[in-house]
């Protein structure tokens, strides 16, 4: 996908975070199924079965998710909040720059074995400014993480 669609559509990705955060509420549930587009190009977000109510101060230790897209504070039930929503634009705008998700398999515990583990990494021609958003967007340290600070 072109850069710049990409972009558009991470913005809006981003818009709908702050008003469900701004709600205290946690989407949880982030990928491309998840995402409507109408006539317009403009995104909605569908499958809400998901979401919680959380203040940010608070956290919550229920698993769920999609491997893919699951923060590593899910998988090893640390407790999570809202950062993990940020965690999950970060692997969306991966996959929509790259085409495929960082962390792939067929197997679900390889995949979170990966996300827990691994590092994701970036063709030589993947562009620098959406590697470095994606690198704050994906920070396993909670205090780095761009939309937790």
């Amino acid at each position: 996908m072109p850069l710049d669609i990409a972009r558009f559509y991470a913005a809006q990705v981003v818009m709908t975070y702050s008003y469900l955060h701004g709600k205290d509420c946690i989407y949880r549930d982030m990928k491309p199924e998840n995402i409507l587009m109408n006539n317009d190009g403009y995104i909605k977000l569908a499958d809400f079965g998901f979401i919680k109510k959380l203040a940010k101060w608070d956290r919550t230790y229920t698993f769920c998710g999609t491997p893919e897209y699951m923060a590593p504070e899910i998988i090893t039930n640390q407790g999570y909040s809202h950062a993990i929503d940020w965690y999950a634009l970060g692997i969306l705008l991966y996959e929509l720059i790259y085409g495929r998700p960082p962390f792939l398999s067929t197997d679900p515990m390889d995949v979170m074995n990966q996300v827990i583990n691994g590092k994701i990494l970036y063709p030589k021609d993947f562009d620098q400014s959406a590697r470095s958003l994606i690198k704050h967007l994906c920070d396993r340290d909670l205090s780095k993480r761009y939309g937790n600070i």
